[in-house]
């Protein structure tokens, strides 16, 4: 196979069919890859739109590492969608280590991003490779707030509320079950990782743009607290979410208790085995493609210190749209110039929060935030 640029690995899923419809925009070359050859084309053929004027091939491959480096020698990029990634993302590092490409993905799961901190990111930064896992809505449109809000200085604290309307996607339905089921969750005090309250249950958030109370979790404590560890303008961080739905908010710590209690005396490949059925039942089917009247998203950051206080709202709308964009974006991107930043870093710390942020107003993503600063 002739070499493209970029490798999307995980193609026929929901947000790696996204990343696959942005690159066609960006006139990207890219290899459409996965386990499953004729599944990749039909979902190419039949969910991407444009497709027939897309520069691309489809690779089928085993997921080992010594199979996925042969496939990503001569690339420049990889954008993994492959998941849980605690599960599935050591080959891919590894393959894209090996095979010198940097390496992108969707993951909020704090486990994975802490072992990409503390196992590969010494490793990437030696390379000269870029390690950037958590580019996506739920976490980079957030980051981004969070950076317009430091802009102003002495400010230690952020506050992170993270919304959007739609439902988890087959993949995300088993992450959060996983997640759940064998790691904790973590929000930053005075730069050291402090453990969410498993036993908390639901959170109620007052939210920019509704009167209604919002019902919000942990969420696995996201990637913010990760990236922002060694950040010396940051000391404390703590983000919520959730969706707009409220049914399917107070369904959330059901499911998760009951599967956790299911799973808890299994060895590891049973337990796995046993959230992948329970994930199926819960969600065993592609979500619709968005609509921007219903699919909305809104972050909120607000930021303090002992003497400001800043607080941005971004509202937007197609969280997963957003997702796949910015995968694409940081890939073109890379294609070009070297990113600010290599080892492990966020979408921010690579790529530039403003860029970031013209990148999903041009596409009509994301509003004007709305910043307000206390003097």
């Amino acid at each position: 196979m002739a070499a493209k640029p970029v490798i999307v690995y995980g193609a026929s899923g929901y947000t790696g069919r996204l990343i696959c419809e942005y690159l066609r925009e960006y006139n990207v070359p890219f290899v459409a890859a996965g386990r499953d050859a004729a599944k990749i084309k039909a979902s190419m053929r039949e969910n991407v739109a444009g497709i027939e004027t897309a520069d691309y091939e489809i690779a089928e491959v085993g997921h080992d590492t010594k199979a996925l480096a042969e496939l990503f020698a001569g690339s420049a990029v990889v954008c993994n969608t492959v998941g849980p990634f605690s599960v599935y993302g050591p080959e891919v590092a590894e393959a894209c280590l090996a095979a010198g490409t940097h390496y992108l993905d969707t993951t909020g799961e704090q486990d994975w991003m802490i072992t990409c901190d503390e196992k590969y990111g010494a490793d990437f930064a030696a390379a000269g490779l870029l390690l950037a896992p958590g580019i996506a809505q739920m976490y980079t449109t957030g980051e981004i707030a969070a950076e317009l809000c430091l802009e102003k200085p002495g400010l230690d604290t952020l506050d992170i509320a993270v919304f959007w309307g739609g439902s988890p996607t087959i993949a995300s339905t088993l992450t959060i079950l996983v997640n759940a089921a064998t790691s904790g969750a973590y929000r930053l005090e005075q730069n050291r990782y402090e453990a969410w309250d498993p036993e908390a249950g639901l959170y109620q958030l007052v939210l920019p743009g509704q009167h209604e109370l919002a019902l919000a979790l942990p969420w696995g404590g996201t990637s913010h607290p990760v990236w922002y560890r060694n950040d010396p303008r940051v000391a404390n961080v703590k983000v919520l979410g959730g969706v707009f739905n409220r049914a399917l908010m107070n369904g959330v710590p059901q499911i998760v208790t009951a599967a956790v209690e299911a799973t808890k005396d299994m060895n590891p490949d049973e337990r796995y085995a046993a959230l992948t059925a329970t994930a199926a039942q819960v969600m065993n089917q592609m979500p619709p493609r968005e609509n921007p009247r219903l699919n909305k998203s809104v972050d909120s950051v607000h930021a303090s210190g002992p003497l400001g206080r800043a607080h941005c709202v971004i509202y937007g709308n197609s969280n997963y749209k957003q997702t796949g964009l910015m995968q694409a974006y940081a890939a073109y991107h890379l294609l070009q110039r070297p990113p600010r930043r290599v080892g492990f870093a966020s979408g921010c710390q690579a790529f530039g929060h403003r860029e970031l942020l013209g990148v999903l107003e041009s596409f009509g993503l994301v509003r004007e935030p709305t910043v307000t600063v206390e003097r």
